[in-house]
């Protein structure tokens, strides 16, 4: 905790003051162009891959980053596409996967979900994604065809859905490479429903 401490004091003394005017302006202004749906993995920093500043981002994070189809009732994910799409009104969302997804290894691999209930059941909105990859075990494969996965989930939600059609709005897919920084563009589904995909490596 104290390195946390630390880094909050190093932002009030040295970023915070270096920024002040954004920060003044983001006081009172809540405007991102984008809404992106990561994994919650440590690893994966959404403002660092973009090299975006606050304010440009409205983040949503989940393990394995996960887009349950829209259904009755209400839940944390729904919300937040439902407040970024239809009341902050944001032209572009994201689905990021990324290499090394422990999620997806659990998935890939069958390991022993029995002592983690909750998770395991998160990790049903996958079984598409498991569906569509050709060969099991295959985790890079697993993690691409579950990014194409969760984009057919977002786009079943009303306000993902109305914005397409309204021409308002560009859903994208990627594969982010721990590794190497590298940002693989897997999908594109443009305004109107016109769609791009990319082909399998």
């Amino acid at each position: 905790m104290r390195d946390l401490a630390e880094g909050v004091t190093r932002f009030q003394r040295d970023v915070h003051p270096a920024k002040a005017d954004l920060f003044a302006h983001l006081a009172a202004h809540h405007a991102p162009h984008t809404l992106f749906i990561g994994c919650s993995d440590a690893r994966v920093v959404p403002e660092l891959i973009t090299a975006s500043e606050p304010g440009e981002l409205f983040v949503v994070r989940t393990a394995g980053n996960l887009v349950p189809a829209h259904a009755p009732g209400a839940d944390a994910v729904t919300a937040a596409i439902e407040y970024a799409v239809a009341v902050l009104g944001v032209s572009d969302v994201v689905v990021c996967g990324h290499s090394g997804c422990g999620a997806m290894t659990a998935l890939a691999e069958h390991h022993d979900l029995s002592g983690a209930p909750a998770l395991a059941q998160w990790l049903r909105h996958a079984d598409a994604s498991r569906a569509r990859t050709a060969v099991p075990g295959d985790v890079p494969a697993l993690v691409r065809q579950n990014v194409l996965a969760q984009l057919a989930n977002l786009a079943t939600h009303p306000p993902v859905a109305r914005a397409l059609a309204e021409g308002a709005l560009t859903l994208r897919g990627w594969v982010y490479d721990i590794a190497t920084g590298g940002v693989e563009t897997v999908e594109t589904i443009a305004p109107a429903g016109a769609r791009t995909t990319a082909p399998a490596a």
